[in-house]
């Protein structure tokens, strides 16, 4: 762990795979916000540029080396961040695998576990972890997970991503009630189409682009500006009345 002195009185939070993309835009936008944020990703020599983006914006910033398929690990790097970070009171669980693109009667066990270990297991000990030593602390707090709109409606060829997601959909639902008198909200924002380098190259393809843009009532994707805006409100105290909630972030396309 890189440490940067996260000691103050703002409040602090932690964000999974935040070296680019959505996860990136999350991080500055909180810390446009006031908080203070601890960014992972798998390398951390990732995650360099976020902690500089953040660090000009005058807050403090940590830099970890995180994999979400180690979920044994989660309770000992929550309770360091925790002793390191007391202020910490909001996980964004963005880090996750991209979708695999092949029939679902194909599907094999070790394309399940390669998109799922992370998507879904590792989220939920990862929030399970946080949570936990929450409640240990007496501390309220808040968590945002990213998922899909994979999640809610059916795609054809997307199979074990669709159905990790909406794991994470009802896992958000069944822990806001859980932990509601723990003062945990928790919530999902599940985004369609978003330009993301990721992304890149899939759209670069005419055709696939006019195809996917004909499913959306606005008739554009989305920029990881526009999620991380929500990720900001549901984390602020605008939202503190909201919680089980999946918003999604589509142009319309869950609207059909």
């Amino acid at each position: 762990m890189t440490q940067h002195h996260l000691n103050g009185t703002s409040p602090t939070a932690l964000v999974t795979g935040a070296s680019e993309g959505i996860g990136k835009a999350i991080a500055v936008g909180l810390a446009q916000d006031g908080w203070d944020v601890v960014v992972t990703d798998l390398e951390t020599p990732l995650l360099a540029a976020v902690v500089a983006d953040i660090q000009a914006l005058g807050r403090q910033a940590t830099a970890l080396a995180l994999d979400l398929r180690q979920p044994e690990k989660f309770p000992q790097v929550i309770a360091t961040l925790g002793a390191q970070c007391p202020t910490l009171s909001l996980l964004v669980n963005n880090a996750g695998v991209p979708s695999l693109s092949k029939p679902a009667v194909s599907t094999t066990v070790a394309d399940w576990e390669s998109v799922n270990d992370t998507n879904l297991k590792g989220t939920f000990f990862m929030t399970l972890a946080f949570g936990q030593w929450l409640i240990a602390h007496g501390n309220p707090g808040s968590v945002i997970s990213l998922s899909s709109t994979h999640g809610s409606v059916g795609f054809a060829g997307a199979a074990v991503y669709g159905i990790g997601k909406a794991g994470l959909n009802q896992m958000t639902r069944m822990l806001a009630i859980e932990w509601a008198a723990h003062g945990i909200r928790l919530n999902a924002i599940a985004p369609g189409t978003t330009l993301t380098p990721s992304r890149q190259s899939s759209l670069n393809n005419p055709q696939r682009r006019e195809t996917m843009l004909a499913r959306i009532p606005l008739n554009r994707f989305g920029t990881p500006e526009e999620i991380a805006a929500s990720v900001r409100y549901l984390a602020s105290p605008l939202a503190s009345y909201i919680t089980g909630q999946v918003l999604h972030l589509d142009g319309g396309l869950t609207a059909y």
